[in-house]
């Protein structure tokens, strides 16, 4: 990658954890994949309250939120340009060892193919790593041929089938 030139203000990113602050960021990239919603026209219903609440008081459960904007300690508010959900299974496979399955991966549709989404999977997939987890697993819809490409290309395999039976 070339060297972004001194004269050039690249705003500093964090991941962490969202707080219930960035709950209408995060269903805003949630709405709608291909254009850009204003948090603000989006109504926060108890429903989502009690699923992030839920997420949020559980230790296997983590949605994470890159933000652009902050200092290097991620202070200072900042913008969310993306979001995924991380839950860490337990089991019996590979040695005891936890595995992470990340979900609802989501960048603002304005700011993709600029890095953000590599980002986000990349100190994603360290935070599982520096947790102990022996395997980082996801699903992505079968339509979504770019996306297969960005997960190959971030070392992931498509090894396995999914199904999935709505209830």
């Amino acid at each position: 990658m070339p060297a972004v030139p001194e004269s050039v203000h690249v705003p500093a990113l964090a991941l962490r954890p969202a707080t219930r602050a960035d709950l209408p960021s995060v269903l805003a990239l949630l709405a709608d994949e291909e254009r850009v919603v204003d948090p603000a026209t989006l109504v926060v219903d108890e429903t989502y309250e009690q699923a992030f609440a839920a997420i949020e008081a559980d230790p296997r459960n983590e949605v994470l939120v890159l933000v652009e904007g902050v200092d290097e300690q991620g202070a200072g508010g900042g913008v969310v340009v993306g979001c995924l959900q991380v839950t860490y299974i337990p089991g019996l496979g590979k040695g005891g060892a936890e595995r992470a399955l990340i979900e609802a991966v989501r960048v603002r549709a304005d700011r993709r193919g600029g890095g953000l989404g590599r980002i986000l999977m990349e100190r994603t997939i360290e935070r599982a790593r520096t947790r102990g987890c022996a395997l980082v697993q996801l699903t992505s819809n079968k339509r979504r041929e770019d996306a297969h490409r960005f997960y190959g290309g971030l070392g992931f395999a498509c090894s396995h089938d999914g199904f999935k039976l709505a209830l």
